[in-house]
């Protein structure tokens, strides 16, 4: 089993040191990968569910977090828990990723992208809330597509984007893609998972047989695409405070890597929950 760890911004804030104190920390502790989240834009009344979210909050882009993130530490994986993928450009995006990629020395390997649910955020971007999954389809495509081509250049020319001999340089390290996992709440999520993406990660607020239901379907969309499900990774939240018959239990079901939150924002918290949980799944010895 791997473990990541998901900081929160929004809750935790833009603080430098403390972003990269827990960044730090996670890494002696043995944790695979630090994740953030991603929204591009708020407006008042937007709402998650139920849940109406303060607009406020400060959600600064995780990539650019990332990078500084990569430049204070050595280890640590980088990821996002998600990125809003159809409202980023996949050729600018493909440049991004690759460029921190490289200046990580290959470490921008943990990227899972989702569709977003906020209507205001697609219409500030210029995107049609309802093609938001086609245009993740194209995107995933797309960026495969300029990482795998050579000074030839590479076209494309589907329903959002296209374009012709195109050249994206530099590439990831040593490798002619980069892993793209995918998150979100719904079947068609999984099934953009088995059909396109290294992994699935769904959301936390499903319930055990829905859950089950579209690890299912993720990896019967693999089959059906000539894909081979053993090879996708099933990542799955959990808790900091989790025991190891609750890791026990998700190894189990199939999952592969488990996220976990930290509760506290302030840094001597965030680094007491680390220590301990790598002390109790012997990922290190306990760090103080």
């Amino acid at each position: 089993m791997k473990f990541a760890i998901s900081y929160s911004t929004p809750f935790f804030g833009v603080d430098p040191d403390r972003l990269v104190a827990c960044a730090r920390h996670a890494e002696q502790c043995g944790f695979e990968a630090l994740l953030l989240p991603e929204h591009i834009a708020l407006y008042p009344g937007a709402r998650l569910g139920a849940v109406e979210m303060p607009p406020a909050l400060p959600y600064p882009d995780p990539l650019d977090c990332l990078s500084f993130v990569a430049a204070a530490t050595e280890r640590i994986l980088l990821g996002t828990g998600v990125l809003l993928l159809p409202y980023h450009h996949p050729v600018v995006l493909a440049k991004r990723l690759a460029t921190i990629d490289v200046l990580s020395k290959g470490r921008m390997r943990l990227l899972t992208v989702g569709l977003g649910t906020l209507p205001g955020e697609a219409r500030a971007t210029g995107v049609d809330f309802s093609t938001r999954g086609r245009r993740a389809d194209e995107a995933i495509d797309v960026l495969r597509l300029l990482w795998a081509g050579g000074a030839d250049g590479v076209s494309f020319a589907g329903e959002f984007f296209a374009f012709d001999s195109l050249c994206s340089f530099p590439k990831p390290l040593g490798v002619d893609r980069l892993p793209i996992h995918v998150g979100g709440s719904s079947r068609a999520a999984a099934r953009r998972a088995g059909q396109r993406g290294d992994g699935y990660f769904p959301g936390g607020m499903l319930t055990p047989d829905e859950r089950s239901a579209q690890w299912e379907l993720a990896r019967s969309a693999a089959a059906d695409a000539g894909r081979d499900p053993a090879l996708l990774e099933y990542t799955r939240w959990g808790s900091i405070d989790m025991t190891s018959d609750q890791v026990e239990a998700y190894a189990a079901q199939g999952v592969t890597r488990i996220v976990v939150g930290l509760t506290s924002a302030e840094p001597d918290q965030q680094r007491t929950e680390m220590s301990a949980f790598a002390g109790r799944f012997g990922l290190v010895g306990p760090v103080q």
